[in-house]
């Protein structure tokens, strides 16, 4: 069936094209008669907008933009950046705006070029910022730029969404304390990242007050990554009777080190995200739960928000840990 088109139902109306594209996009100019005969012959006709032409009419591409510093295949293996992406696509959809999205590497400005791409063909009305690095260029770029954006798991932006790390990491060590623990292993991603060493002084500062000797160790977020240096740390004389890790992958990849060392049941094990990784891991491991698909929903609701000139009002922040049989007590 061929599209149909602004020009398709002025002809069937006998109306100008001028005066159709008036009644169907709201505008003053037509009567209230002819606006509802326009409307009505394009619902019955199907009759969809044309998006490209319509952003821009309104200098507007209806599209915001995320870059991801990692590969497909690392964002596929790890369910916490799964369910955020679901949850940003689909506050996104509330407002019919579309998500750009692009796996680049994060280094040699990769990353920045695309950002300018994307601004000078208008290809995107804002951005979300996500893995916020220490001496990040991209905030200053993109306010160079004039292109809006919203930091999701950091605090460079005031009306960003961030995690409340101090108060998740004294709920881990806690609980950990509370099984008798005085020494812990935590495995944490790469320290170049803001949130990651937001995590580590958390922790540290948990622990010192807990009286837990801490060790840490970093790994790359992947289960390979983690099992290597979990492994490499116990066998080399770690006291650890327990391991923290700040991914559920690398939490698994730590139950697989402590498998071969036959530690798996006498040493307790946690994770800062929670997803069906802890659910069905043996032992299934102990998490704190942190949303992130309601998280997603909320930097997008943000992100449209700050769009529309509007006060972002960020939603409460909800997080809980889901106790499971890694939570071993200390021997």
């Amino acid at each position: 069936m061929p599209r149909v088109t602004i020009e398709v139902l002025a002809e069937r109306l006998g109306l100008s094209t001028a005066s159709v594209s008036y009644a169907l996009n709201g505008l003053p100019g037509v009567s209230e008669a002819t606006r509802s005969r326009v409307v009505a012959l394009a619902e019955e006709l199907g009759w969809r907008p044309n998006v490209g032409a319509r952003s821009l009419s309104r200098a507007r591409a209806d599209a915001v933009g995320l870059l991801l510093p990692r590969g497909p295949e690392d964002v596929g293996a790890e369910p916490y950046y799964m369910a955020l992406l679901a949850g940003i696509e689909s506050g996104l959809a509330e407002a019919d705006t579309a998500l750009m999205l692009r796996f680049v590497p994060g280094r040699d400005g990769a990353d920045l070029t695309v950002y300018r791409q994307w601004h000078a063909e208008r290809r995107v009305d804002g951005v979300f910022l996500t893995d916020l690095r220490f001496d990040d260029p991209r905030p200053a770029l993109l306010e160079d730029l004039g292109v809006p954006y919203l930091v999701h798991g950091g605090r460079r932006s005031d009306s960003g969404w961030w995690f409340e790390q101090e108060q998740e990491a004294s709920l881990l060590v806690a609980h950990l304390a509370e099984l008798g623990h005085r020494s812990l292993l935590l495995v944490a991603g790469p320290r170049s990242l803001v949130h990651e060493e937001e995590r580590h002084r958390a922790v540290a500062a948990a622990c010192e007050e807990a009286g837990i000797a801490l060790t840490t160790v970093t790994a790359d977020y992947t289960h390979a990554g983690a099992a290597t240096v979990v492994r490499t740390a116990l066998a080399a004389g770690a006291t650890a009777t327990a391991v923290l890790c700040t991914n559920d992958p690398m939490a698994v990849g730590a139950l697989t080190a402590l498998r071969a060392l036959g530690r798996d049941r006498r040493t307790a094990l946690v994770s800062w995200d929670d997803s069906v990784l802890c659910e069905t891991a043996a032992p299934a491991i102990t998490a704190v739960q942190r949303r992130p698909y309601d998280a997603g929903r909320s930097s997008a609701r943000l992100l449209l928000a700050g769009l529309r000139g509007e006060a972002p009002v960020p939603d409460p922040i909800h997080f809980r840990l889901v106790v499971r049989e890694s939570s071993i007590p200390a021997s």
